[in-house]
């Protein structure tokens, strides 16, 4: 995995989750995962962006 992010809540998380996966331009965006809350096992080694997201608002 090449970027960690931990979000607040889920809808900021998927911003930032969306983000990551459209990238910028024509250089095309990350392989991109998205957690509701700590995950219990390992991201495929295919994920090069976690977000986390948290319920702490």
């Amino acid at each position: 995995m090449l970027i960690g992010v931990i979000a607040d809540d889920f809808t900021g998380g998927s911003d930032v989750a969306n983000t990551l996966a459209k990238g910028a331009g024509a250089e095309g965006g990350l392989k991109t995962a998205q957690y509701p809350g700590v995950p219990k096992v390992p991201a495929s080694s295919e994920i090069e962006a976690g977000v986390v997201s948290f319920h702490s608002r």
